[in-house]
């Protein structure tokens, strides 16, 4: 196995309340994503291979880290849809999508728990589904040569760490709200299992000129 790095998005739009509005960088996006970039390439960080999902801020994030060569953008590294299991959260058991960032603390975990539970009628994948897809994508990814670096969303990064820590659901949407917008998290081969050796990295922000750019949301 190889081993592998995975980096959430920059900040993206934070006033979006649906999923086509939220997917595109803020300009504070772009310049977290490029600042990752120059600290991978000053550090002589060496991934010979790179990957992303579809969405437009997975592939905006690439972009703007400008490391070369070719980015092979798989969908199944695509976020869940939250804004729309929010949405039927809201319609189906009246609990209402919060406002600010502090109310998503408790709100995360229904969400996350009715999912699971199929307690939400047609939503745009099952809980079970996102859970297939996202062991099916790493395993593939992890069975190729040299390291990978693969851009994608927080809570498809919760999801790993659920699969390589065995997190309980609540755990899984604690990990979710703290990972931070172009953070690093690495999987180490270790045995015949991946396992982190590290979480939520943001080196390229540390500078106290930077730490403004620590952003969640």
């Amino acid at each position: 196995m190889s081993h592998i790095t995975l980096v959430r998005h920059g900040q993206a739009n934070t006033q979006a309340r649906d999923e086509l509005s939220y997917d595109r960088l803020s300009e504070l996006g772009h310049q977290q994503a490029a600042w990752l970039g120059d600290y991978l390439r000053t550090t002589a960080s060496q991934h010979t291979r790179l990957y992303c999902g579809t969405l437009t801020r997975h592939i905006q994030t690439a972009e703007s880290m400008a490391m070369g060569g070719e980015v092979v953008q798989d969908p199944r590294l695509n976020e869940l849809e939250y804004f729309n299991l929010a949405r039927l959260l809201e319609e189906q058991h009246g609990i209402a999508v919060p406002q600010g960032r502090e109310a998503f603390v408790e709100h995360m975990p229904q969400v996350f728990n009715a999912w699971q539970n199929d307690e939400l009628t047609d939503p745009p994948e099952s809980f079970a589904a996102f859970e297939s897809r996202v062991t099916e994508a790493l395993a593939e990814i992890a069975r190729g040569d040299g390291p990978a670096l693969v851009v994608t969303s927080g809570g498809l990064i919760a999801m790993v760490m659920r699969q390589v820590l065995g997190l309980d659901t609540p755990a899984m949407a604690r990990m979710a709200l703290a990972i931070m917008n172009t953070s690093m998290h690495r999987l180490f081969p270790i045995g015949k299992q991946l396992s982190p050796v590290l979480f939520n990295a943001v080196p390229h922000l540390d500078t106290p000129e930077r730490q403004f750019a620590q952003t969640h949301m």
